[in-house]
């Protein structure tokens, strides 16, 4: 397989998506590939749960990539007493004018921050789950679209189990991408220490970029071309799941689907219409990790995440790339 002459993006130049992830860099102190494997998430369409200890920036993350998009940006503090209703709205019987009318929740927005989405009941998300697959919702048996573009960062602490319900294989599925920030390097954490001030930075940030171009861009995934032996690269790692006897479950093809869109979002932010191994490959574990489970442990079981990858990175070590 020969790789296809780079091309310039139109529309949308290269610099822009460059740009975005410099911006989101600036308040951000964490590694500059979860900025762009959370762009990556966006311009596929799919929404991004990060699984990390509190503190390591996912909120400052999410905030600075919805001001330097110039989206529309909301919170919800998932708890364990929150309703369906507190995150989708209501309808509510207004007797002046003798009907219902519809008061919509915080789910309306364009990017979403879920924290904690593990401490709300599961009727509640559910709820949210729903919503993020099908882009609307049905309130009083009217159906209303969610906002466009439309992106959910949820949270959840992996440490800390006591008092949560954790959210099931068939749910953890509707996710593009499970990551995890980590603890920034010694000299980002300086920088931080050095930088700490009482005024907030993403306030102070500037948009690059607006929902017209983000909504372009997604437009323009389906585009990203693949040459068929990659194709056929990534249906073999797929395939390669199911038999591997650490694996409880191989992916679906849910899983493949959203691997190859992922794959291609991830192009276009390295600045390219084409896909290359090296795409397939850095997708794969954020992509499938959470859609495997490993023999012998619960989706929520400490480190089955941590199995999961190691076996995929394994299967993908050991299946040859097209040349």
């Amino acid at each position: 397989m020969q790789n296809a002459p780079a091309r310039p993006l139109r529309g949308v130049e290269l610099h822009a998506l460059d740009r975005l992830v410099d911006a989101v860099g600036t308040v951000f102190r964490g590694r500059r590939e979860t900025v762009r494997l959370a762009v990556a998430a966006l311009l596929a369409g799919g929404h991004v749960l990060f699984e990390d200890v509190p503190g390591v920036g996912k909120t400052t993350l999410a905030r600075a990539l919805a001001t330097a998009l110039g989206l529309d940006f909301r919170r919800i503090q998932f708890t364990s007493d929150l309703l369906p209703s507190d995150v989708l709205g209501v309808s509510v019987y207004n007797p002046r004018l003798q009907e219902f009318e519809t008061r919509p929740g915080p789910i309306f927005t364009q990017v979403l921050l879920a924290d904690e989405i593990n401490r709300a009941p599961p009727r509640t998300q559910s709820g949210l789950l729903e919503a993020m697959q099908e882009g609307r919702i049905t309130l009083h048996d009217a159906t209303r679209e969610l906002p466009r573009p439309f992106l959910v960062l949820a949270t959840q602490n992996p440490l800390e189990q006591h008092g949560t319900y954790p959210l099931p294989e068939s749910q953890l599925d509707r996710f593009l991408m499970r990551l995890t920030i980590g603890y920034p390097e010694a000299a980002r954490e300086r920088e931080i220490l050095l930088g700490a001030t009482a005024r907030d930075p993403v306030e102070e940030l500037e948009p690059v970029m607006g929902p017209g171009e983000v909504l372009e861009l997604q437009a323009r995934v389906d585009g990203v071309r693949a040459d068929p032996a990659l194709v056929d690269y990534l249906m073999e790692i797929v395939a390669a799941t199911p038999p591997d006897g650490r694996l409880r479950a191989g992916v679906s093809t849910r899983g493949a689907v959203a691997l190859f869109r992922a794959a291609r979002g991830y192009a276009l932010v390295d600045g390219r219409e084409y896909l290359v191994p090296d795409d397939v490959r850095r997708l794969v574990v954020p992509c499938l990790a959470h859609r495997v489970l490993p023999a012998g442990l619960s989706a929520a079981g400490a480190g089955a995440h941590d199995e999961a990858a190691a076996v995929l990175e394994e299967i993908v070590a050991r299946i040859a790339v097209p040349v």
